[in-house]
């Protein structure tokens, strides 16, 4: 040994780590986490302590923050700026499409104005035959018409009651004429192209704003996965995975639909609403008046319904997450939910969530609806004061009979967006709280970037491992590791035992960059981990779990996954070398086998066989072995062994092991006990030391479980 390696070890309060996370390419990494069977968080809570008998403190899920809904709203808007161009055509079209439907009953009151002046005109004409003002067939102006009658009434001669000059002086009409079909044939053929014309903008500003909508969902759904990717493993210590799921799909599909809902009602009814005033404006000033006299009422109605459902909107969300994260430890986690007995528990906790999703969404949706009933009864009203007003100013001749008609028309439209406008209330209150939700994970603290000049381990990797005064704690509040000195020379196998809790995860969690050191330096080489790649520094290393991860997929894909440029002969061989192929050929489609998300068409011991093919094809120079061996029976155990001596072959090997048999060869035994580095050699020296490790052998081999004690 060099005088380096007989340096006194040090090191001091190593807490277990948590459940380390997704794998790195090219290595066997396990989805669950470096140690420990799946339970439910619930179950892990109660002990106070995570899988390994330790890891970060205070997991579980937390307390909602306070929310900002109009902040929210305003970030979310600017998060469709790369598809201003697609909004500024489909604003255009909206105004063209409003234009033209807003011109439809202007000239439907042109018609009524034709037809009932055709009306009148026949009336007076024959009125004036029966008088013997004029002959039968003969017509008169209605200026000649009006003069007539203002003298004839000047005798109280005249053949029209006095009350209908006035409404007579404001028509257009000639004695003796019916209704011009001419005229009124080609008013509603224009008509009909108007809202043709409107309908087809209409569909094309639909069209473009699907486009906007479904680009900015998918940039959106980018964006959620890159940032789970730059994520510390510490921001899943502190969610449940349903909550994070949540957020990612029912959150996200909530935006989307609330986006679908609202953006093109909400562009029609703005520029409708903006169009109709026009309009109005252009038949009457004062019924006018009366009309938007109604917005404010709406107004002041919708800003106090939406106040008090607003919350519980935000209830209804985060009660969403709460739910899934419960269904979802409950379903990963069900055989221990039987056989602890908490099936009661269980159901009483999903009764509890579900009537508080229940509870919420109700209360959200109940006060939000009352806004639509409140806004038809103010529109009504309006209604009803514009009808007597519109009829008492035809009779006074200051209206006609077609722009009452119209005026009537624009305002019942001009209630609609209002209305629209107040119903979509609780869709906007309901898709902003989403989010808010989303922002809240795209805004969570990142991982410490990649160095800018980022150190690589020159020529080909041997595998010198050092550990030099590493200092680590979960929480600077708990120190855990203190000045930890360890070292692998190339090709060494480096085991690490101790009791659960003593914190062997959380060292090679700390080599992995799971997590980063708060000091000292870990080398590769001689060169500095936390200055390299993540991703280089991972390509160095395979990873094999006591957790297995398979995915849904065929045996020869699960296999690949360790390096997805093998070819079929490179897969074969790691199958070879790892006896994977001994079972493979007995299943019914061989390597083209699907296996399943939870693998149960295939045994405990050949999911771990799996695992380690997969991490032998990435061919890694640093090989990490968790536990891999304590969830499988003793024959397979000797099969997964021989496995691993195969892969440990030329490599620097970190073992982490509950049972001593299987370590036995390791250049070096790791002892950790009670957060300390207590013992290093191999295991004849710590045999005869009587040490900590004899102590530990012993406990496994010779004594009871009391002597422990």
């Amino acid at each position: 040994m060099s005088a380096h390696e007989h340096e006194p070890i040090r090191g001091g309060g190593v807490g277990g780590a948590a459940a380390s996370a997704a794998a790195a390419k090219r290595t066997g990494l396990g989805a669950e986490g470096a140690s420990g069977r799946k339970v439910p968080k619930r179950l892990q809570r109660a002990g106070g302590r995570g899988p390994d008998g330790g890891g970060p403190p205070g997991m579980g899920r937390p307390a909602e923050k306070p929310l900002n809904l109009k902040a929210s709203g305003a970030r979310f808007l600017k998060t469709l700026k790369p598809e201003r161009w697609r909004l500024l055509v489909a604003i255009i079209l909206t105004i063209g499409s409003v234009v033209l439907g807003v011109i439809g009953p202007k000239m439907l009151g042109r018609a009524t104005n034709t037809i009932f002046e055709g009306v009148v005109g026949k009336m007076v004409g024959t009125q004036l035959v029966q008088a013997g003002v004029l002959e039968a067939g003969q017509t008169m102006p209605k200026d000649q018409v009006m003069t007539l009658l203002q003298q004839a009434g000047e005798h109280g001669q005249s053949p029209i009651p006095e009350r209908m000059l006035d409404m007579l002086n404001s028509m257009d009409f000639t004695a003796g004429v019916g209704i011009d079909s001419h005229v009124l044939g080609a008013i509603l053929i224009g008509v009909l192209l108007v809202y043709l014309g409107s309908a087809l903008l209409g569909y094309a500003q639909g069209i473009l704003n699907a486009k906007v909508i479904q680009y900015t969902m998918y940039r959106l759904r980018r964006d959620v996965e890159a940032k789970l990717g730059r994520l510390p493993l510490s921001y899943f210590d502190h969610q449940e995975k349903g909550e994070v799921l949540s957020r990612v799909t029912n959150d996200i599909d909530n935006v989307g639909q609330t986006l679908q809902q609202t953006l093109t009602q909400l562009m029609f009814a703005i520029f409708q609403m903006l169009g109709i005033l026009v309009m109005m404006l252009t038949i009457s000033g004062w019924l006018t008046l009366v009309a938007v006299a109604s917005i404010p009422v709406a107004g002041v109605v919708t800003a106090l319904i939406a106040k008090r459902s607003q919350p519980q909107f935000i209830k209804q969300w985060a009660s969403t997450g709460e739910l899934n994260g419960h269904i979802e430890e409950m379903f990963t986690g069900h055989e221990l939910v039987k056989v602890f007995g908490h099936q009661a528990e269980a159901g009483a906790d999903f009764d509890r969530k579900n009537d508080a999703l229940y509870q919420s969404s109700f209360k959200a949706n109940a006060i939000s609806m009352m806004i639509q009933p409140v806004m038809m009864f103010v529109s009504n009203l309006a209604y009803v004061v514009i009808a007597v007003l519109g009829g008492l100013r035809v009779a006074s001749g200051t209206m006609s009979l077609g722009d009452v008609q119209a005026f009537i028309q624009y305002s019942r439209q001009f209630s609609q967006p209002v209305g629209q406008i107040a119903s979509m209330m609780n869709l906007l209150q309901s898709g902003v709280a989403s989010v808010e939700r989303v922002f809240d994970l795209l805004d969570a603290e990142e991982q410490s970037p990649e160095p800018d000049a980022p150190l690589r381990v020159e020529g080909e990797i041997q595998g010198r491992v050092d550990f030099t005064d590493v200092s680590f704690s979960y929480s600077p509040e708990q120190p855990l590791i203190k000045g930890l000195r360890l070292w692998a020379k190339p090709g060494q196998t480096v085991a690490i035992v101790g009791p659960t809790g003593a914190g062997k995860t959380t060292l090679v969690n700390l080599l992995e960059r799971f997590y980063e050191i708060q000091g000292g330096v870990i080398e590769l080489d001689g060169v500095d981990t936390a200055k390299m790649n993540r991703e280089e520094l991972r390509d160095t290393l395979g990873m094999v779990l006591q957790d297995t991860w398979l995915f849904n997929g065929t045996i020869m894909e699960n296999i690949r996954y360790g390096k997805p440029g093998a070819t079929d002969e490179e897969v074969y061989a790691a199958a070879r070398a790892t006896y994977v192929d001994r079972f493979v050929h007995a299943l019914p489609d061989g390597y083209q086998t699907v296996v399943d998300e939870e693998a149960s068409n295939i045994s405990a011991g050949e999911k771990q066989l799996l695992t380690i093919a997969r991490a032998f094809l990435s061919d890694p120079a640093i090989l990490i072995l968790d536990e891999a061996t304590s969830s499988v029976d003793t024959r397979t155990e000797l099969l997964v062994q021989r496995a691993m001596n195969e892969l440990r072959q030329g490599r620097t090997s970190f073992v982490i092991a509950h049972r001593l048999s299987t370590i036995r060869d390791a250049n070096v035994i790791v002892v950790m006990e009670h957060g300390d580095v207590v013992e290093k050699g191999n295991h004849e020296e710590l045999m005869a030391a009587q040490g900590a490790y004899y102590r530990l052998y012993q406990s496994q081999f010779a004594g009871a479980a009391t002597d422990l004690v």
